[in-house]
């Protein structure tokens, strides 16, 4: 009687105290690209500090193929009660362009809630490659139109599109051999498979040394302060060229606003946290922490300028 007492005379007591204990269950994660992979790098670096955070566990859980589609479509098809997140790359700005049939519409049933972290790209090279500059890259694929190849984490994926970017500022013809993640095509180029990449510089820097990568290039305006002896591209004969690499939460659309505000919040707290920030800095990128609505304005910008490269380079897949 005493609860029914206090529930008649506090009408607004329940929806505050559910507002107040979300999550109340365990928390997943969706990463639409394999493990080991800058997404999922990223992810499981958040996930982490948001378990500790929220007292539940947020799993990550790895839904690659399609440039991305196939694991954002989970996200966007499960219940928005805040317990299904997305982190996403840039892809998802892509595909839409990319692909003649989506499995969902990204304005339609994902919401933003932040982008996390972002960086450059890195162009690197196999570190026996006879190519030891952007210069020398440039060059030999002129010289042989469409004898270079060079991998990423699959049709669309951000690796995917800013070497077509840097091909088509370059005027280039290369090859593009997709795989089921940023990994696995980062071995075949150490392997000598494929002669190029133009990656995410989290894990792409890792990778550097002997017997493994050379970098060329990084794509940013300046130079990375993780590699400061690495030029841009914009130094390397391609003035005024930038590509940058940024990963992205998102929740299914119908989530309450106040789950997006509390996990879009606590991300951001989590992202100004030392410990992080210098974890970001060895993988090469800055943290960011924005708003949804600062995140949907990027996002839009990005649009724009992928429905260009797409059409550039005719890149129109089914």
């Amino acid at each position: 009687m005493l609860v029914a007492a206090c529930s008649l005379a506090l009408p607004f007591a329940a929806p505050l105290h559910a507002q107040t204990a979300w999550p109340t269950k365990q928390v997943r994660m969706i990463v639409p690209f394999a493990p080991g992979g800058s997404t999922d790098v990223v992810a499981r670096m958040l996930a982490q500090r948001l378990s500790d955070k929220w007292g539940q566990t947020v799993v990550v859980e790895n839904r690659s193929g399609a440039g991305g589609n196939i694991g954002s479509d989970v996200v966007a098809k499960a219940q928005g009660d805040g317990y299904t997140l997305l982190m996403a790359s840039g892809s998802i700005t892509i595909n839409p362009h990319l692909y003649a049939k989506m499995p969902f519409d990204t304005e339609k049933d994902l919401m933003p809630i932040s982008n996390i972290a972002s960086g450059p790209m890195l162009v690197v090279v196999q570190d026996k490659s006879p190519i030891k500059s952007m210069k020398d890259l440039i060059a030999t694929a002129k010289a042989k139109p469409g004898a270079l190849s060079f991998g990423s984490a699959g049709v669309g994926s951000q690796v995917h599109l800013a070497a077509e970017n840097f091909a088509d500022a370059a005027g280039i013809d290369i090859q593009h051999v997709p795989y089921k993640g940023e990994a696995p095509a980062y071995t075949d180029l150490i392997g000598g498979q494929t002669q190029l990449m133009v990656g995410n510089i989290a894990v792409a820097a890792s990778l550097l040394g002997p017997d493994r990568l050379r970098a060329l290039a990084v794509t940013g305006k300046e130079r990375s302060k993780l590699l400061p002896d690495v030029p841009t591209v914009a130094e390397s004969g391609l003035p005024g060229f930038e590509n940058t690499g940024w990963f992205g939460l998102y929740a299914p659309a119908g989530t309450p606003p106040e789950v997006i505000a509390k996990v879009q919040r606590d991300s951001a707290e989590v992202l100004r946290n030392t410990e992080i920030k210098a974890r970001l800095f060895v993988l090469g990128m800055v943290p960011v922490g924005n708003t949804p609505a600062q995140l949907d304005k990027q996002m839009d910008t990005e649009s724009v300028r992928w429905a260009q490269v797409v059409k550039n380079r005719n890149l129109k897949t089914k």
